[in-house]
């Protein structure tokens, strides 16, 4: 929440609370908790409401030595605060606010985030989430097979489930372990490889701008227009026209 000292008054299963909302308040509402009233003294400037579906709670997602049932154990809080919690919410909102070719990756990943987050301080009981150990990466041929899969799929659809197969491991732990291997997250690797085929593209000056960004799966011309003139200084028209000058 982006707050403004509102006071939020909420009825969760009966139960009624009142939170001065500031910037970082969260409320968390377990699966099965009915909501009833909502009340603001004032407006908000800004709420996100993050749903994390049962499934990302599975073993297969997170890996082994993750208890299944922590998931029933997570207690419904409001008005609380948590900065790891936080700074995976604001990474996720500002992707919203400056969409990137690789959201769904970095949405996928932060989400896994959030789970363990969740399980490891918000559950009634702990279930010892197991974490690869700092600096603990990807064996060199598993990279490379993630590496050459990336590449060869730049103009298709990655997802976090899809590279962590490749690598024959977790979501959870892949996500982790490919950061410590090349220094960058999935997202961010993606999201650069998918600028530079731009500029491969861009060489054809018969291929639409509008052809290229879809292609390297932004939503819309203007989005990929912003994040390669944030990358590079100049937008994809202005770098077409250097190039071909």
């Amino acid at each position: 929440m982006r707050g403004n000292r509102s006071v939020v008054t909420r009825r969760l299963d009966g139960a009624i609370d009142s939170t001065v909302s500031e910037r970082g308040t969260i409320w968390l509402r377990p699966a099965g908790v009915q909501e009833g009233l909502i009340d603001m003294s004032e407006p908000v400037p800004a709420i996100l409401h993050l749903y994390l579906p049962p499934s990302l709670f599975l073993s297969d997602n997170l890996g082994e030595g993750f208890d299944a049932t922590a998931i029933d154990s997570l207690r419904r809080k409001g008005g609380f605060r948590d900065p790891l919690l936080a700074e995976i919410a604001y990474a996720i909102m500002l992707e919203l606010e400056h969409e990137t070719s690789a959201g769904r990756l970095l949405a996928e990943t932060l989400a896994l985030s959030l789970v363990a987050r969740l399980i490891q301080n918000h559950a009634a009981s702990q279930s010892g989430l197991v974490t690869p150990a700092s600096g603990e990466g990807l064996d060199r041929r598993r990279l490379a097979r993630v590496l050459d899969y990336i590449e060869a799929n730049l103009e298709g659809d990655l997802t976090v489930a899809r590279l962590a197969s490749v690598a024959c491991l977790s979501e959870f732990y892949f996500a982790r372990a490919f950061k410590a291997a090349i220094g960058k997250s999935p997202h961010r690797h993606v999201s650069a490889r998918r600028l530079d085929r731009a500029k491969d593209l861009l060489c054809h000056a018969d291929r639409a701008l509008i052809d290229i960004a879809l292609a390297l799966r932004f939503s819309c011309q203007a989005n990929f227009t912003r994040a390669f003139r944030r990358a590079t200084g100049q937008t994809p028209a202005q770098y077409r026209r250097n190039l071909l000058a």
